[in-house]
């Protein structure tokens, strides 16, 4: 599997900063629809569980889609951006028992002045644009705390 043109770029200038709320997206390689299997999609919500279970992270809104997440968290104290992702995505790789996903995720700092409701609603609206579903109601991989 070979990195993408410029993935390399998404990781320069990154700059992580504990209790940032980050966008954060990251794809399946070579686009594998792997969340597509219901019980693979629940294995990457538990990682995100995890996640804040172990401080790593506040989940405030996700969506899995079939080839990739957005998770729209807020860092935990003394953590480090890229492992926190990257312990999410190992875990989840290592737990379905495949290597699957690309190297390197975007991710955008939420600025202050950020409607953070509006950004999870597009952050859940994600299956509906892709014309998966009619309604958000109606896909089960997604969650926000607003909503």
């Amino acid at each position: 599997m070979a990195d993408q043109p410029h993935s390399h770029s998404l990781r320069t200038g990154r700059h992580t900063q504990a209790g940032q709320i980050y966008l954060l997206t990251t794809v399946t390689a070579d686009r594998q629809p792997v969340f597509a299997d219901f019980q693979a999609a629940r294995c990457l919500i538990r990682c995100l569980q995890q996640a804040a279970l172990l401080r790593q992270a506040d989940t405030l809104a996700f969506v899995v889609m079939p080839d990739h997440l957005h998770w729209l968290m807020q860092l935990g104290e003394g953590i480090d951006l890229s492992r926190c992702m990257g312990s999410v995505k190992s875990i989840t790789a290592r737990q379905l028992g495949i290597p699957f996903w690309q190297k390197g995720f975007h991710d955008h700092a939420v600025r202050k002045e950020e409607d953070l409701p509006a950004v999870a609603r597009y952050v859940v609206s994600n299956p509906v644009r892709a014309g998966l579903v009619k309604r958000v109601g109606e896909y089960p991989h997604w969650d926000a705390i607003w909503l």
